[in-house]
């Protein structure tokens, strides 16, 4: 079967998904316009590709996702959030959020195992989402300064997950702890994880069968979000 190559052009369609190579490769090309990276989320695509070359289109198979009704709370991160002066907000960083996921880092949540794919034309397009509402990040801080955090895309009521990064213990997982009680608060039933880490295993994220995936997309993109702005409830058990 011959990889699809996408035109220049934000309308150019994707081929059906169940083309994907058996790594999940789907199709080569295209742009990074806001309208086209939802519109890939939004069928269970996404880019990931290295600085200077070609964009790459992936829709793996399984797909791993986290329930945010099921994420894990370990006895050593639930010591870190009783004991640590951090806090956790949302949308306040969103440019030092996406820019530090791109620093080369000891793990990595995401496909490879360095954060220098997010290339400079991604940081921008990813920017463009963000203050178009579609893109949003969550920061943890330690003492004023932004110590971890995440970013993605929210489409209806699913969160695509893209990176995360952590330069303190435990603070990426608390990034993501406060997500999904926020999200499960606002009937997000899961988060796109893209890809099988142990990291996210650790957190209770798992893989499915990307039919099964696709059958969330289409049941709960189309649904309005269940909140007009996006700031941390106040109350959330585990936010100091």
């Amino acid at each position: 079967m011959a990889l699809a190559w996408l035109e220049h052009d934000c309308d150019s369609p994707f081929p059906p998904i169940e083309e994907a190579l058996e790594d999940g490769l789907l199709a080569v090309g295209g742009d990074l316009s806001t309208h086209r990276l939802v519109n890939a989320y939004r069928h269970g695509i996404f880019p990931w590709f290295n600085d200077n070359d070609p964009i790459l289109w992936w829709a793996p198979d399984p797909r791993m996702v986290l329930f945010t009704d099921q994420v894990k709370i370990s006895k050593s991160l639930r010591k870190t959030l009783q004991k640590s002066a951090m806090s956790v907000t949302i949308d306040k960083a969103f440019n030092q959020v996406i820019r530090s996921c791109a620093v080369p880092r000891h793990y990595q949540t995401e496909v490879t195992d360095s954060g220098t794919w997010i290339n400079p034309a991604m940081i921008a397009a990813y920017t463009q989402l963000h203050q178009q509402g579609n893109a949003h990040s969550v920061e943890v801080w330690h003492n004023d300064h932004l110590v971890g955090g995440l970013y993605g895309i929210a489409i209806g009521r699913v969160f695509f997950g893209e990176s995360m990064f952590s330069i303190m213990r435990d603070s990426s997982k608390i990034a993501l702890v406060a997500l999904c009680q926020q999200l499960q608060r606002w009937q997000f039933p899961l988060i796109d994880c893209q890809i099988y880490s142990e990291h996210l295993a650790s957190m209770g994220a798992r893989n499915i069968k990307r039919t099964e995936f696709i059958t969330y997309l289409d049941t709960y993109c189309e649904q309005p979000l269940a909140t007009t702005s996006w700031q941390l409830d106040d109350d959330l058990p585990l936010i100091s």
